[in-house]
């Protein structure tokens, strides 16, 4: 029985393509890490699919799938600890707000609001 290399390769293409909306599309963090594990889990059908049809003897297409396997595992386990700390600290794995908390910080301070510390400060100064 041998099967045929389109089936497969469409396959992949589908699976790529969900994950790709996925990424674009999502705005929670983990389901953004999901969908880079589809995008990922069809590049490894590709490579055993290719492996197969092109009956390499070194099998290098499925020892490739076993490192892209292993990357992925630790993709995931350090994105979902980075979700996890920012999901502690801001209340929300939302990716929209994670941009815009950033880009507020990088933006500068307003003169005429003084910090509170030079407030008192200025307080103890006008006593003494």
């Amino acid at each position: 029985m041998h099967l045929h290399l389109a089936y497969p390769a469409v396959l992949a293409v589908l699976l790529f393509s969900v994950g790709l909306y996925g990424v674009l599309a999502r705005r929670n963090a983990i389901l953004v890490l999901m969908s880079v594990e589809l995008m990922l889990n069809a590049v490894n059908l590709n490579l055993v699919a290719f492996d197969v049809w092109l009956r390499d003897s070194l099998h290098a297409g499925q020892a490739l799938t076993l490192f892209t396997i292993a990357i992925a595992a630790a993709e995931i386990g350090i994105g979902l600890a980075i979700v996890l700390a920012v999901y502690r600290n801001r209340g929300s794995s939302a990716v929209d707000e994670l941009r815009d908390t950033a880009e507020g910080a990088a933006e500068e301070p307003d003169p005429a609001q003084e910090p509170q510390s030079a407030k008192t400060s200025k307080k103890a100064e006008a006593t003494a």
